[in-house]
């Protein structure tokens, strides 16, 4: 998982955000695990890194769940690479994960919000 570093703006993922993330991009087209990372670290202006030790296990879990599937393709450097992309059920999963992680979010914003003055 990524984690936050002394001096650097990285910050830690909450537990099943990074599955999220990665279906988040698998739905943006098919990806070797490589630039499934290098999404992930692209779209969060380098805040996000995530490492090998936690990508791979999150797509070989999330691939037996069935919300993706892989094949055996070639990468541009000519390395045999697994290219995952999403399953239907890939899809119904992100956007129940999308619906629950702006939930928290605005829950977030709504205790970080100054409270509300009353009328009374």
């Amino acid at each position: 998982m990524p984690r936050k570093q002394a001096g650097s703006s990285r910050i830690e993922l909450l537990q099943g955000t990074l599955d999220m993330l990665i279906l988040q991009t698998l739905a943006w087209g098919p990806r070797y695990g490589f630039g499934i990372a290098q999404m992930i670290r692209a779209g969060s202006r380098n805040a996000l890194q995530v490492d090998t030790g936690s990508l791979y296990p999150a797509l070989h879990r999330l691939e037996r769940q069935g919300a993706i599937e892989a094949d055996w393709g070639v990468s541009e450097n000519n390395q045999r690479v697994r290219i995952y992309r999403l399953t239907a059920s890939g899809r119904r999963r992100l956007a129940a994960e999308r619906s629950k992680w702006q939930q928290l979010a605005d829950a977030i914003a709504g205790v970080m919000a100054p409270p509300a003055e009353s009328d009374a």
